[in-house]
């Protein structure tokens, strides 16, 4: 799933762009979809959330409970924290709708970028070919950033983190680096 590049005495993971179903059994799979609805969580999994307003910075709880008396213009967003049973964090950023604009991870695993991106994935598959072939095949760490997907990961064995989102369907206050 993984090869490695070694540079100045350190090893860089890059994930290959494609995952056959069931090649790898530690791969734990979490149905979440980029740009669809969140992730049904494994059983194994433990999930927290919380509503943010980006212009105010007020944080709610699950259970609504705000912790500043300011009010916002600007639609909250909920970051919903999944911790899966390998110890992998998943945190899906979550529109006013209910859709995915944004996901995180970090963790010793890597989750299965093919379902995390859902309909993105062979949008992301293209744009890790055309940064290799603008690099002359090189392998390395590659980032896929366009008009409407960005997606970055990276790290080595046991402990690998990344990012996605969706720049169109941001919500407004809410930018890129807010993805974490």
């Amino acid at each position: 799933m993984w090869s490695h590049v070694r540079r100045a005495g350190r090893v860089t993971a890059l994930v290959l762009p494609f995952v056959l179903p069931g090649s790898f059994s530690t791969v734990q799979s979490a149905h979440a979809a980029l740009g669809g609805a969140p992730m049904t969580p494994p059983a194994d999994a433990s999930v927290s959330s919380r509503t943010l307003h980006p212009s105010s910075a007020v944080l709610r709880s699950a259970s609504g409970a705000a912790s500043s008396a300011s009010a916002s213009t600007t639609a909250a967003y909920t970051v919903r924290q999944t911790t899966l049973g390998n110890g992998t964090v998943v945190r899906e950023y979550l529109a006013a709708d209910g859709s995915v604009f944004g996901i995180a991870w970090n963790g010793p695993q890597m989750p299965d970028l093919n379902e995390m991106l859902g309909s993105y994935f062979p949008q992301y598959v293209a744009g890790v070919k055309a940064a290799r072939a603008a690099r002359g095949g090189a392998r390395g760490p590659v980032a896929v950033d366009q008009n409407s997907l960005v997606v970055q990961s990276g790290g080595h064995m046991g402990a690998f983190s990344g990012r996605a989102w969706l720049p169109p369907a941001l919500p407004a206050g809410v930018s890129g680096s807010d993805i974490q």
